[in-house]
């Protein structure tokens, strides 16, 4: 583990060589990087204290929100990063604007400053967001809709959640290594995968569909959670082969209840180990709300195990950008591990096997389809003169060629013999699968008889 496997080249895919990925000059000043929670932690130390807000019949939470001043009432506050009710969807629906959310795009594409993380970007890195963000979304889209014509088995859906994984993918180095769950779809296209070896597990014909050493980009992970303590081992081994890598972990809120998630953000701690813990909040752990998962804000969780967290707009690719580039500078420096939460929304169903409907309100799913990611960097690029009518047009036609090349693939995508999978299970051989390899060859080869008489 370690040096070697860090350093593999990553980031070949067409997409890499037109977008922000490589470099901008937007790089976190050093006095940012005291703390990539940089706006705001748990004590309300950056920025002032948080606004007052609302008397609310909830309680405030525990251990980890904003101080208060002793006379006042407890009830009297709501947690301060959550500005949320007790129950209900009005905190998915209005805009998480409080001080503690890092944001330089907002909703109507207006760029604004943050002190902590500057940005500097050119029209050209505009441009190359913006087509990352597009055709990862019709990928995604060509995916679900194959699902739906029986060609794949499954399909988890990233729609809304590309600007969290466009902007962080593209913060990264290419020996930095990353260890994905199994929607992180826009973060393998940063990382030069084809598109179509993302299908071959969710058609059922593969474990995976491509080395991870070839892109620094580990296999989808199907268990909740697991593949933080995979991410936090493997930084734990660039610190200790010297190394200067960063190492990326993603996961949703729901994983974030997961002890394994627990163990990870200890044995990171503790080891000062260089991993992003990056967390895509898209309000819903399939049918259950972030306010019914946890007190505080997600971000907060970090303050307990004694690094830093920080909270950013999950729908601004730009604030993205700089936050993930900052926290990754400040691993790979040996300061630890840092919490990103990306607050965004998964606008689609958990996957293609949930019905949202039945959970959420479309009134909910109206508010943040007015935030999309990709509308608000369109709003930006309109704003600044940035992209003509004849770069959009060429991008819709690349990206029918993508559909329409990801649908080929699909339809003629080999099944694996089935006698492979007695393949590989012991290094030396085993007499009892040799006997268990026979016996099921034997079994295959009966329906060829039973055909031919």
């Amino acid at each position: 583990m370690g040096r070697t496997q860090a350093r593999t080249a990553a980031g070949k895919s067409t997409a890499g060589k037109t977008t922000a990925g490589k470099s901008t000059s937007g790089k976190a000043k050093p006095t940012a990087r005291k703390s990539a929670a940089g706006n705001a932690t748990a004590n309300g130390a950056a920025n002032g204290k948080p606004p007052a807000k609302k008397a609310t019949t909830r309680k405030p939470a525990a251990s980890g929100t904003a101080a208060k001043p002793a006379a006042r009432k407890p009830a009297a506050k709501k947690p301060a990063a959550g500005k949320s009710p007790a129950r209900g969807t009005a905190a998915r629906t209005k805009p998480a604007d409080g001080p503690e959310m890092v944001q330089l795009l907002t909703p109507e594409g207006e760029r604004v400053e943050h002190p902590d993380y500057p940005l500097t970007v050119s029209h050209e890195e505009l441009r190359g967001l913006y087509r990352d963000m597009v055709l990862s979304r019709r990928f995604d889209a060509e995916a679900t809709a194959l699902q739906r014509q029986g060609e794949l088995g499954l399909w988890p859906s990233m729609l809304g959640q590309e600007a969290a994984q466009i902007g962080s993918g593209r913060a990264l180095r290419a020996d930095d290594y990353v260890f994905p769950t199994y929607r992180e779809h826009g973060v393998a296209w940063c990382r030069g995968v084809d598109p179509t070896q993302l299908l071959g597990m969710f058609r059922g014909v593969n474990h995976g569909g491509w080395d991870p050493n070839s892109n620094n980009f580990h296999l989808y992970t199907i268990v909740i959670g697991s593949q933080t303590l995979h991410a936090a081992g493997y930084a734990m081994g660039v610190a200790k082969d010297g190394g200067d890598a960063a190492v990326m972990a993603y996961f949703g809120d729901g994983a974030s209840s997961q002890g394994d998630v627990a163990e990870a953000f200890t044995f990171a701690a503790v080891y000062q180990a260089p991993v992003v813990f990056f967390c895509q909040n898209n309000q819903w752990a399939i049918s259950e709300p972030t306010e019914r998962q946890t007190r505080v804000p997600l971000y907060q969780r970090a303050q307990g195990y004694g690094f830093p967290g920080l909270r950013v707009d999950g729908n601004d690719v730009l604030a993205v950008l700089a936050t993930t580039r900052a926290a990754a500078e400040q691993t790979r420096s040996g300061q630890g591990p840092v919490l990103i939460e990306a607050f965004t929304y998964r606008m689609g169903a958990h996957t293609t096997s949930d019905d949202p409907t039945r959970y959420r309100r479309q009134e909910e799913l109206e508010s943040w389809e007015a935030r999309d990611p990709i509308l608000r960097l369109r709003r930006h690029l309109d704003r600044e003169g940035a992209a003509d009518e004849a770069f959009h047009s060429e991008l819709e036609a690349e990206s029918e060629t993508l559909a329409r090349r990801v649908r080929e693939a699909i339809r003629t995508m080999p099944d694996p013999d089935p006698i492979a999978m007695f393949d590989h299970i012991y290094a030396d051989g085993h007499t009892l699968v040799d006997e268990e390899r026979a016996e099921f060859a034997g079994y295959l080869a009966s329906f060829a008889d039973h055909e031919g008489n």
